[in-house]
């Protein structure tokens, strides 16, 4: 069966292929995610690695669907509340960056069970939907290409979002399995110094969203 009886015409491939290299540039830029995703693929493999950065592509997936839908009232709102929603991520982030500059390395790997997992997944979900600065990121770059309001259909905009999940998805899983390339090298002297620069780095970015709120 092809493709155009899935109702996907080859007119729709090129908006996938956008979505994806949307998506894995909004993705690239190191942030408090990235440094949080590094941390964590070191310290509790790249499966928790990958979940973390998974977290944050299914939030750029909802910005960028209302980008990508032209749902104005719902990013009028999440930008209106921004000054909130930037108080709770900052401080979010300020927690974790304690947690982590305190934290001390595992003796043995730890292992990846199920409640790691979501809540390695959850956090960072959390974070970058708490950003709603994204959603600007997105509409900027959908009106610069010409995805707004240029005759797309809705699945059209639907295949736009899925790429950009992808693309972000594709991101996390290089840097994971990147990063995770030189986990047996790190030892218990280097991870403490990890936590330690990761921390202060992560509490960083959370005085900063605060301060400048």
């Amino acid at each position: 069966m092809s493709l155009i009886q899935y109702g996907i015409s080859h007119m729709d491939i090129p908006y996938f292929l956008r979505g994806v290299l949307i998506g894995f540039s909004i993705a690239a830029p190191v942030g408090p995610i990235g440094v949080l995703c590094i941390r964590r693929t070191l310290a509790e493999g790249r499966l928790v690695g990958f979940l973390s950065g998974l977290g944050a592509a299914t939030a750029d997936a909802v910005y960028g669907c209302i980008a990508g839908f032209g749902l104005t009232v719902l990013s009028g709102l999440l930008i209106s509340q921004q000054t909130g929603l930037r108080l709770v991520g900052g401080l979010f982030l300020c927690y974790l960056g304690l947690r982590t500059f305190l934290s001390k390395p595992a003796v043995k790997p730890a292992s990846a069970k199920g409640g790691s997992l979501f809540s390695a997944y959850l956090s960072t979900l959390f974070l970058t939907l708490t950003n709603p600065m994204t959603i600007l990121s997105f509409a900027g770059i959908f009106a610069g290409l010409g995805l707004v309001d240029s005759g797309g259909t809705y699945l059209s905009a639907a295949t736009l979002v899925l790429g950009v999940f992808c693309g972000s998805a594709l991101w996390w899983l290089l840097l994971s399995e990147g990063v995770n390339l030189f986990r047996a090298r790190v030892d218990m002297r280097a991870m403490q110094w990890v936590n330690r620069l990761s921390g202060l780095v992560i509490l960083g970015f959370g005085v900063t969203a605060v301060v400048l709120m």
